[in-house]
């Protein structure tokens, strides 16, 4: 029998994979604990997100290198830069509008029975002094080590400090002229054999989904949620206004057809709910911008990364608004004008405050301690973080890739033979790089 495209595409793979789960994890879970499929499925899903991650140092060094040795090709590189941190405000901006009159009309803290003993400090806040530490490289590697809990050294990566590396060392590059070619032309081969051998990761993603979800149904459940359940509601409520209304207003505004852009990014914000990791989807995020939207690598690898590390729309906007609402109205505390005004601006800048740090806890702990709201309060939300987590990270991968798309299309470098090729489904093969643009004229208009 003659399967339909759409039916073997990698978006289908994917959201087989996210069925398979479900049943599996509902499976291990009526097994009770310590089964071996639950055991099974939290080992491929962890191995799953440690192989994206893997590469994830040397991809995005030498992207960025590349691109910005072939960004000398394209004359508005700098209007791009701009834009692109121009669209992160405005996206961040109007979510976290969205998370303050969530947050007022659902009032997830009036008549909360969370036990208040819950209530305690967190173990690192955020703070804009850490933000300029993390910016500034530890090392030429970007790298640092830890003794964890089991006394074992783990190894961890800054994205953000390894890609303000590379747009040195890319720069430098340019300076130097001809004496840099065989760099350039070094770290444009690497880009090519790392990009190819990510692909082979990316295309288990169906496996990992499929093991993540279930391990997600396994952990978590239904029992966390208890008296949490209002504060939850009120945090998916937000989630989905921003990608489901304020995103598709987005790409009607700058002309990008809704639906074509949804099918696109499917795998991206399935593989940001079941990895929880902006970074491990990081990758495939690149990918699909690429190979799916036409957005032209140069431009990808300087964007998607740097979206990464500062684009949080879920974590950085959704969550602390909603989430310093709950506390106040915990603590009986009442806020102004001028308070949510504060917190609409932390939204703003605040993700790249707590860049160099890991989870929304960081950026709620900096939306607190802005308002002069109790620190302790945090402690309140931790036992429903990784529920709401899976759905904090979806709609981050999702705005990233949005940005990348509606720069590119206002900036006139959107490949319409790229976006035309991905019409029955997002790629499920490498495909050439897009050339670099010389000129910021207009390409066609991209139609679903």
């Amino acid at each position: 029998m003659h399967l339909p495209k759409w039916a073997t595409s990698f978006g289908a793979q994917v959201i087989a994979g996210l069925i398979i789960g479900l049943i599996l994890g509902f499976i291990a879970a009526g097994m009770g604990d310590d089964n071996a499929l639950a055991a099974a499925l939290s080992w491929v899903g962890k191995t799953y997100v440690q192989l994206l991650k893997l590469l994830i140092p040397a991809l995005v060094f030498t992207a960025v290198v590349t691109s910005i040795a072939n960004l000398r090709q394209v004359t508005n590189a700098a209007r791009l830069a701009v834009q692109t941190l121009v669209w992160f405000a405005i996206t961040a901006f109007f979510s976290v509008i969205i998370g303050i009159i969530v947050g007022l009309v659902v009032k997830p803290g009036v008549n909360s029975t969370v036990d208040a003993a819950n209530a305690a400090d967190p173990s690192s806040t955020g703070s804009w002094m850490g933000f300029i530490n993390s910016v500034v490289p530890s090392n030429i590697l970007g790298l640092s080590a830890k003794l964890n809990d089991a006394n074992a050294i783990s190894i961890n990566f800054n994205v953000l400090q390894i890609l303000v590396i590379s747009l040195l060392i890319g720069i430098a590059a340019v300076r130097v002229g001809k004496a840099a070619e065989p760099f350039i032309n070094v770290s444009e081969s690497l880009l090519k054999v790392i990009q190819e051998v990510l692909w082979w990761v990316i295309r288990l993603a169906p496996i990992g989904t499929a093991a993540l979800i279930g391990n997600a149904v396994v952990s978590y459940g239904w029992d966390a949620l208890g008296s949490l359940g209002k504060f939850v509601f009120a945090i998916y409520l937000g989630l989905a206004l921003v990608i489901f209304v304020l995103y598709p207003a987005v790409l009607a505004v700058v002309g990008l057809p809704v639906l074509g852009f949804f099918k696109r990014v499917w795998p991206v914000t399935t593989l940001g709910f079941v990895t929880r990791s902006s970074m491990g989807v990081m990758p495939v995020t690149q990918r699909t911008t690429e190979e799916s939207m036409g957005v032209p690598r140069e431009y990808a690898s300087f964007a998607i990364p740097l979206g990464a590390t500062t684009k949080m729309d879920g974590c950085a906007s959704i969550y602390p608004a909603i989430a310093a609402i709950f506390v106040a109205q915990f603590y009986g505390v009442e806020l102004g004008f001028t308070d949510y005004l504060l917190i609409a601006i932390v939204a703003v800048l605040g993700s790249a405050a707590t860049a160099g740090t890991t989870g929304a806890t960081v950026m709620l702990t900096l939306t607190l301690s802005t308002l002069g709201l109790p620190l302790a309060g945090v402690g309140l939300l931790l036992a429903v973080d990784p529920i709401i987590d899976m759905g904090r990270t979806a709609v981050n991968v999702t705005g990233q890739a949005l940005v990348a798309a509606v720069v590119a299309k206002r900036e006139g470098i959107l490949n319409q033979e790229v976006w035309d090729a991905a019409e029955s489904g997002v790629e499920a093969e490498p495909t050439a790089a897009v050339e670099p643009v010389a000129t910021a004229e207009p390409v066609n208009q991209a139609s679903e």
